[in-house]
C-alpha cells in the first residue's frame, strides 16, 4: 500500500501533467488561428457557432442575381461579404459548386448573421470545376438562398445546352410578404445563339404560368438579341430604363461591358436597382428591391 505522503507526490505530478497538457492545447489553438488566418469563421476551429453580433438583417423585397465564378477558386469569405454588403432577402448564384456555396450561406450567417435556406440546381458533376475524388466530383450549376422556406423545387436540363449543360430552377418563396415563383438560369455561351433561342423557349413557357414570377440569371445576351423576345413578351427588367428597343438605357452587368445579367419580373413594381461590380467575378451583383404590383 502507498503511503500518503507517496499519493500526494503522485497528484502533484498529474497536476503538473495537466496544467502542461492545458498549456500545449492552448498554444496549439493559437497557432491554428494564426495559420487559418482572420479571414476564417470561429466555426472553422472549433464548428458552428452563433455570431457575436448580427450585423443587419435580411431587406424585405430584395432580391440578387450573381455570377459568382470566373476567376472560380476565390475566396468565400470574401464572397459572403459582397453578399452581405446589400443583405438581398432572395439571391440566385450561377456557375456555383455546392461546396461553395455551402461555404458561403455558413460564413453569411456566423459572419455576418444572415441565415438563409438554400437550394440547388445541379446541371453537371465536374471534378475539375469543383473538386472532391473522381468516383464523387462536385456538384455545379445554379442554387437560390432565401431567408424564407422554400418549396416545390423543379431542377430542369434544356434539351440542349450547348458546349456545356445548361439549365434552370424553380421554387416558391416569398418576396416581402407575398408568395412568389423564383427562376434561376444560365443560358449557352455568347456565340450560340441558336441554343438559346431555344432554352428561352422553354424557360418562357414554365414562366408564362404564373402571374408572379420573379426569374434571376445570367442569359448571355444583350437586351435586344432576337433569342430574348420571349421573356420580353412575358415580363420587364427591374431596370426600369432598360428594355431591348435601341432607346433603352441598360447598365453593364460584366466587366466587358455587357448586360447579360438581369431580374425579370411579373407582379411586382422595382422600386430600387443597383448595379455593383466586384473583384471576385467577371459579372457584378446585381439587386433590385420589389413591391408587389
Amino acid at each position: 500500500m502507498e503511503t500518503s505522503d507517496t499519493t500526494c507526490i503522485h497528484f502533484e505530478e498529474a497536476l503538473v501533467f495537466a496544467r502542461g497538457t492545458r498549456l500545449f492545447a492552448g498554444a496549439v489553438i493559437v497557432a491554428c488561428m494564426v495559420l487559418v488566418g482572420p479571414s476564417a469563421p470561429s466555426s472553422a476551429l472549433f464548428g458552428r457557432s452563433q455570431p457575436v453580433e448580427a450585423v443587419k438583417d435580411v431587406v424585405p423585397n430584395r432580391v440578387m442575381t450573381w455570377n459568382i465564378c470566373n476567376p472560380c477558386e476565390v475566396s468565400n469569405v470574401d464572397r459572403a461579404a459582397e453578399i452581405a454588403t446589400y443583405a438581398p432577402q432572395v439571391i440566385g448564384m450561377q456557375e456555383a459548386c455546392v461546396r461553395d456555396v455551402e461555404m458561403i450561406r455558413d460564413y453569411l450567417e456566423n459572419l455576418h448573421g444572415l441565415v438563409y435556406h438554400v437550394e440547388y440546381g445541379t446541371v453537371l458533376r465536374s471534378w475539375g470545376r469543383c473538386g472532391g475524388v473522381p468516383w464523387s466530383p462536385g456538384a455545379f450549376g445554379q442554387a437560390i438562398l432565401s431567408a424564407a422556406p422554400m418549396t416545390d423545387r423543379v431542377n430542369v436540363e434544356y434539351p440542349d445546352g450547348g458546349s456545356e449543360d445548361r439549365g434552370y430552377m424553380a421554387v416558391t418563396t416569398r418576396v416581402g410578404d407575398r408568395s412568389v415563383r423564383v427562376f434561376n438560369t444560365h443560358l449557352a455561351h455568347r456565340r450560340q445563339e441558336e441554343f438559346r433561342a431555344e432554352q428561352v423557349r422553354v424557360l418562357a413557357a414554365e414562366v408564362a404560368r404564373h402571374d408572379r414570377a420573379i426569374v434571376l440569371g445570367d442569359f448571355n445576351a444583350v437586351p435586344d438579341a432576337p433569342e430574348l423576345a420571349p421573356m420580353w413578351e412575358l415580363a420587364a427588367d427591374a431596370a426600369p430604363q432598360c428594355h431591348p428597343s435601341q432607346s433603352g438605357t441598360c447598365e453593364p452587368t460584366t466587366d466587358w461591358q455587357s448586360k447579360f445579367d438581369y431580374v425579370f419580373v411579373r407582379g411586382f413594381v422595382p422600386r430600387e436597382h443597383g448595379v455593383h461590380p466586384s473583384a471576385y467575378s467577371d459579372h457584378h451583383l446585381v439587386h433590385t428591391d420589389l413591391d408587389p404590383a
